[in-house]
């Protein structure tokens, strides 16, 4: 087994692609060893001591250093934890598999007007078509978290949470494009 290591636009994150499916469905964030307990896997980087945040996607792992570690030498325990973990065939979470397991972005998002309706669904089929797999590329996850006012609010997941041209994404990409195809949006805000 091969894993392809890539970089992202956050200097402190890597993004690992082990060449098979990591995820089945959606994805999940891990910013402290408290909340990796729910993954064999997530616990196991963070038991290395430089890790601040772990993040599964569909085909990847992004991993994130804490500062001032360099990763010339996290990069070789990272992979061979993910080695030993895709090669023994061991779940991805305790109890065998990702059922049941919520995705902490999502249980925050906020009761959207019923008159918005039409306007939510163009925001998230958006969001899903187009901005979603551009994000993934880049390691990370972006989440709808609620619309108000014309304003959408949305969270940043994996390699762009941290990223410094997360905010620049956010409002010249992510916004520019909302605002084209939907004009009752106005702004777009982290969540």
């Amino acid at each position: 087994m091969f894993i392809e290591t890539e970089t992202t636009p956050n200097p402190a994150t890597l993004k690992f692609l082990p060449g098979r499916q990591v995820m089945p469905d959606g994805t999940r964030e891990f910013a402290d060893p408290e909340a990796a307990a729910a993954s064999p896997l997530a616990e196991a980087l963070f038991d290395l001591g430089d890790v601040t945040g772990v993040f599964f996607g569909r085909d990847f792992v992004s991993v994130t250093a804490a500062p001032g570690v360099q990763w010339a030498g996290l990069k070789p325990q990272v992979v061979a934890i993910l080695l030993d973990h895709f090669v023994s065939g061991a779940p991805l979470f305790a109890g065998g598999d990702a059922s049941g397991i919520s995705v902490p972005a999502e249980e925050t998002e906020m009761d959207d007007d019923p008159a918005d309706a039409d306007v939510v669904a163009q925001i998230k089929d958006l969001i899903e078509t187009r901005v979603r797999p551009a994000v993934a590329n880049d390691g990370g996850d972006i989440v709808y978290r609620g619309f108000r006012g014309g304003v959408v609010y949305l969270a940043m997941q994996g390699a762009c949470s941290g990223c410094p041209s997360s905010s620049a994404t956010l409002k010249q990409g992510i916004e520019g494009l909302l605002k084209h195809y939907v004009p009752e949006v106005t702004e777009v805000r982290a969540a």
